[in-house]
């Protein structure tokens, strides 16, 4: 039996183990994948914001640009017809050049078709977004500031030093594309000290005239389990759940198990126990009934065989009630328990125990509380909870039985207190004398009868009755048993 349930235990055991190992081999394969993506995430997320910020930018100095090539204050647009191509040629100079005759820029538009010798508000208007869109985006993208006129050149040059990076901007965007990734998470542009950052992104250039020049920027954020247990919460109460619940079914299946061995042995040592007990009164009834069949005893040696057996009959019927008492007591036990006073049921419980008392010389002493003290319970029921662990005194003693039974009213309960000099408790069992058919172990000896089921009534009565009883080790030697009820 116990190699099967050892057997039983181990199985179990590397299943829940395997179970938990492999939950939490999952979720630190998540926790892995969830960190790489964030950490892709955030620095997409800083380019593509970056990029934002630099076009809008960009943007600004394209429409300075062609609010200067607008200015007829300050640059001059005008345009030729070239006779060997037949196309149209336009010129952009200063209107009032460093240099006098200083010559700027000319060019011609590949899909422009009109053949003009004089610029029309239309060509200008399209050779200026052109030129703003096209040419001057390009360069801005590739680093680039060109001299195309030696006073846009300088304006140019000018407002692209006065260009910086806008933070707020740049913010505003970062968290848009963050959001757009599904990252939620506050970060620092920049952070002053990025040793206190637990997570930095890489560095990015935001230069205008990248590559050229390098200003560099990062972003700093908390750590990424912050982001992971947000994301992955419900995935992880989940698991955390189903392993708890694995656990929480494992140990009380052990537990199950554990109590139904345990079960068993307190069953098997009963048996032995009532097998021995019952053995003996058997046997007497059984001798004495041959001799009264076999021989012709006169009528007082008859009534001497009688009495032996009447007498081995009732200790066959004491055990049969003690047995059937648990059961007796909690079917026959009232809804609507009626008021009793606990120092006259002690008094009666001690009464009832006097014939064993003086056949012990024990001494029983009784200390009753000052003032009534009531509690709802069948009178019956309490006197054989005291009369058990009385006898118990009784039984359980090498010499003079010494029995103080002290009733007082703390709070709201009553105690009853009862304290012996007897052979006590081992530490070991004190947690075990309320189990059903538990008996000290002491191999298969019976010097003392009993079947192992008084204290268990005690136990189940008296929480019946919302009590509740503790035993512990007496001073020099003995044990204290304390029952607390309710006061009605």
């Amino acid at each position: 039996m116990k190699r099967h349930i050892t057997l039983i235990l181990i199985l179990m055991s590397v299943c829940v183990t395997g179970i938990a190992g492999l939950q939490l081999y999952w979720n630190f394969q998540n926790y892995k994948s969830t960190v790489k993506s964030f950490d892709r995430g955030i620095n997409e997320a800083l380019n593509h914001a970056l990029n934002r910020e630099m076009d809008e930018r960009h943007q600004q100095l394209i429409k300075k640009f062609k609010g200067w090539l607008s200015d007829t204050s300050f640059v001059q647009i005008t345009c030729n017809l070239d006779n060997r191509k037949l196309s149209t040629i336009f010129h952009i100079n200063d209107t009032h050049p460093y240099v006098k005759g200083q010559k700027g820029a000319t060019f011609g538009l590949t899909d422009y078709k009109e053949k003009l010798t004089k610029v029309t508000p239309k060509a200008k208007k399209l050779l200026i977004d052109h030129f703003g869109d096209v040419i001057l985006k390009k360069d801005l993208h590739d680093g680039n500031i060109y001299y195309y006129t030696a006073r846009l050149g300088d304006s140019l040059e000018t407002a692209y030093e006065a260009s910086n990076l806008n933070i707020k901007v740049l913010s505003r965007f970062y968290t848009e594309e963050l959001s757009a990734k599904g990252i939620h998470s506050g970060f620092i542009l920049n952070p002053k000290n990025p040793d206190q950052q637990s997570y930095l992104t890489q560095k990015v250039n935001a230069a205008l005239r990248r590559p050229y020049r390098k200003e560099m920027i990062s972003a700093g954020f908390e750590s990424p389990d912050y982001f992971f247990l947000k994301e992955m919460k419900w995935l992880i109460i989940s698991s955390l759940l189903l392993i708890s619940i694995t656990i929480f079914c494992f140990a009380y299946t052990v537990k199950t198990l554990l109590s139904q061995h345990k079960l068993a042995e307190l069953k098997d040592d009963f048996i032995n126990n009532i097998t021995h007990e019952i053995n003996t009164p058997l046997s007497s009834i059984r001798i004495t009934a041959e001799s009264l069949k076999t021989f012709d005893h006169d009528r007082n040696t008859q009534k001497g065989y009688l009495d032996i057996i009447s007498y081995q009959a009732e200790k066959l019927s004491g055990l049969t009630t003690q047995i059937l008492t648990l059961n007796r007591f909690k079917k026959n036990v009232k809804k609507d328990l009626p008021e009793i006073e606990l120092n006259d049921v002690l008094r009666k419980a001690i009464k009832e125990m006097e014939p064993q008392s003086l056949h012990h010389k024990a001494v029983i002493k009784f200390q009753p509380s000052q003032k009534p003290v009531c509690v709802r319970a069948e009178i019956e029921s309490l006197i054989h909870v005291f009369t058990n662990i009385i006898d118990n005194a009784l039984k359980y003693n090498h010499g003079t039985a010494h029995l103080d039974i002290t009733l007082t009213a703390v709070g709201s309960n009553a105690e009853i207190t009862f304290s012996d000099n007897g052979i006590g408790i081992p530490p070991e069992y004190l947690p075990m004398v309320f189990d059903r058919f538990f008996r000290i172990p002491k191999g298969n000896i019976h010097d003392i009868k009993g079947y192992g089921l008084g204290l268990s009534f005690v136990k189940q009565m008296i929480e019946y009755y919302k009590g509740s009883v503790s035993v512990a080790a007496n001073q020099i030697n003995g044990a204290v048993f304390i029952i607390r009820l309710p006061i009605c």
